[in-house]
């Protein structure tokens, strides 16, 4: 099945997608959407362009395993999705993820505006590879 993962930022929000074999994590796109309600209806359009049976959202923990406020507005996104999409939607950790994701593009050397651009789709990207293995090791 095709899943899709979101990585919730403050400014961009981040979209992957897996094969139908759940083997591969690909970056799809980033939204640039300060509305709640027109980012909502972007995600959906992308479950829809993707064929997305299930989404994952990514859930920003503190350091400590509590939750803050970016935790709290993704905790809502997903309630909002499950009630617009008939697919599963679940939250999934994502600690470090962002810091991977940097730490990933430092390696490719990709600095500067195409930097600001594509992390939160590679950040997207980890979270949805972590998932993968998460439901392998689970099955």
């Amino acid at each position: 099945m095709i899943i899709m993962s979101v990585d919730r930022g403050k400014a961009r929000t981040g979209i992957a997608y897996s094969d139908k074999s759940e083997s591969f994590a690909f970056p799809h796109t980033v939204i640039t959407e300060y509305n709640a309600e027109r980012l909502l209806e972007k995600i959906k359009e992308a479950a829809i362009t993707l064929k997305a049976e299930e989404i994952v959202v990514g859930l920003p923990r503190r350091t400590d395993g509590s939750l803050g406020d970016s935790a709290q507005e993704c905790t809502l996104l997903a309630e909002k999705l499950r009630e617009m999409l008939s697919v599963p939607v679940n939250l999934y950790d994502e600690r470090f993820t962002t810091v991977s994701a940097h730490t990933a593009l430092n390696y490719t050397d990709t600095r500067g505006k195409k930097r600001k651009e594509i992390i939160d789709a590679v950040a997207a990207t980890m979270i949805l590879e972590d998932y993968l293995k998460y439901k392998k090791n689970m099955g």
